[in-house]
């Protein structure tokens, strides 16, 4: 019989005017994974973070190993060998990869000071086991995205614990990497480890979970066998509704050329050459390191043309910053919206009118702060942002909500040209399906868009037109019902090239 090393009984947070957290139960069976799953903002990331001494509960009980605990600080809970590896990376980008490791926990020699040939050593041997082949005097600063979740992950495992959250642990991972983890959490499983995942990539679930847990608005919903589930289920568990079509593409009428791309070319790109219409989507798909962002970057004025010709509406123009593209009512919305799309210790309202603000001057320069709060609970309003108010700080939203105050962002700056880079990225499947709803709603209104995503089913559910990237070139380009994901992946790889 599966027996629980954690329970957590009756879990209650109250935030001031928000409990997000109601009488929740959760178990995590010993040897086993278990999948925590929910939208976002279901309550997920609040009871990890309560589990590993983040948050205080309001009420409820926390058994592990079956004694009673409450953890008042995260080395507490490390003391009991319980580890989580954030969805947000927690590393100093300034030190090595091995220093990341072991920082604070650095093994000491007989003088007292760093044994540096042990810390070398170990971190060496939970590299290899993750299959990272990287010298260990690397600075995190100069590895990739997904090697620094490696090391967070690596970090996890130095821990040597007994109980390991790992919280959207494949986000910024390549398939390689992503096989590589798998094979640890097996390994981890087959060591008696107990491991907690959160993802919103389902097919995971599916290969490694053994049970999962739904929650849905800071309730507890169901927790059952992986086995006696499918994407469906889980999915109508999450969301408390059907989706019966997860991409709502709309036919439409296209209108004139809004975009013209010719032989554009920088370090990052090779002969670019492409149209766009009014109410038009255009995907954009590759492998990562393809030049995608750095095509939507180049379009926005972020990074330097070298050379090449961009014709707005006809009009042939040099874009030289973002501000220059806003103006010309080019609009982009980052992949990153942490650090590149959002001021997380600013309000919703602040977020959203920033790169608008011009349109709230008044005379002397003064911000009508009425018509920036009208238009911001307008724009609240029409795209279902889950928050108490306009005042709310963004930092305090779920990641989907968070994601459509950055396209709101961009929207108040009335853009003609959206460009929107994996506008889907660590959103769940309920608010992935409203973000679906809006980008139809913008395309029907004659916005020409630009969606960049690495999900192919996506691409080929969401786009009239599709371009496939390689190296920084244009290898494939197909009509969005004629697109099938062996051809995109044909030219992505580069064994083939297809035009219209």
């Amino acid at each position: 019989m599966d027996k629980p090393i954690l329970e957590m009984k009756g879990i209650t947070k109250q935030f001031p005017g928000v409990k997000a957290l109601d009488n929740v139960d959760f178990r995590v069976i010993e040897g086993k994974v278990m999948a925590l799953l929910g939208e976002n903002g279901a309550g997920k990331s609040t009871l990890m973070k309560i589990l590993t001494g983040v948050y205080t509960k309001t009420k409820g009980e926390i058994y592990f190993e079956g004694e009673s605990v409450e953890f008042k600080d995260t080395k507490e809970s490390q003391d009991k060998k319980i580890a989580i590896i954030h969805q947000e990376l927690n590393l100093i980008k300034e030190l090595t990869i091995a220093e990341n490791i072991f920082l604070g926990r650095e093994p000491i020699n007989s003088l007292r000071k760093i044994d540096k040939g042990k810390l070398y050593k170990e971190s060496e041997k939970l590299l290899k086991k993750l299959g990272v082949d990287e010298k260990l005097n690397t600075l995190v600063k100069d590895l990739s995205i997904g090697k620094q979740q490696m090391v967070e992950i690596a970090k996890a495992l130095s821990l040597d614990a007994k109980v390991i959250i790992m919280d959207e642990p494949t986000d910024a991972l390549t398939d390689k990497e992503t096989e590589s983890l798998f094979k640890v959490i097996k390994e981890l499983r087959k060591e008696g480890r107990s491991i907690v995942y959160i993802s919103h990539r389902l097919k995971e679930i599916f290969e490694i979970c053994d049970y999962a847990t739904v929650l849905r608005d800071g309730q507890f919903i169901k927790e059952e066998r992986v086995k006696n589930l499918t994407e469906e289920k889980i999915v109508e568990l999450m969301v408390g509704r059907k989706l019966t079509e997860q991409f709502p593409r709309i036919k439409g009428k296209t209108g004139e050329i809004s975009l013209e791309v010719k032989n554009l070319e920088n370090e990052y790109l090779n002969n670019i050459n492409f149209k766009l219409n009014k109410g038009e989507i255009l995907g954009v798909s590759g492998l990562m390191g393809a030049g995608r962002t750095e095509l939507a970057k180049t379009l926005y004025g972020a990074i330097k043309k070298d050379n090449g010709d961009i014709f707005l509406e006809g009009e042939k123009v040099d874009i030289k910053s973002p501000k220059e593209a806003i103006l010309k009512g080019i609009s982009y919305v980052s992949e990153d919206r942490k650090r590149d799309g959002l001021i997380l210790g600013m309000s919703v309202e602040e977020n959203m009118s920033i790169s608008a603000l011009k349109n709230f001057t008044k005379s002397l320069s003064k911000i009508d702060t009425k018509k920036e709060a009208d238009v911001s609970n307008k724009y609240v309003d029409d795209m279902s942002i889950r928050t108490p108010s306009i005042k709310q700080l963004v930092k305090n939203l779920s990641g989907g909500n968070q994601q459509k105050v950055s396209i709101a962002k961009s929207l108040m700056t009335e853009p003609k040209i959206l460009i929107l880079d994996e506008p889907t990225r660590g959103v769940d499947v309920g608010a992935k399906k409203e973000i679906y709803d809006l980008i139809n709603r913008f395309k029907k209104e004659g916005m020409s868009i630009i969606m960049i995503s690495s999900e192919i089913p996506e691409i080929i559910g969401m786009s009239d037109r599709v371009l496939v990237m390689h190296e920084g070139r244009i290898t494939g380009e197909f009509l969005g019902e004629k697109v099938t994901q062996e051809k995109i992946m044909r030219c992505a790889v580069g064994i083939e090239e297809v035009r219209l």
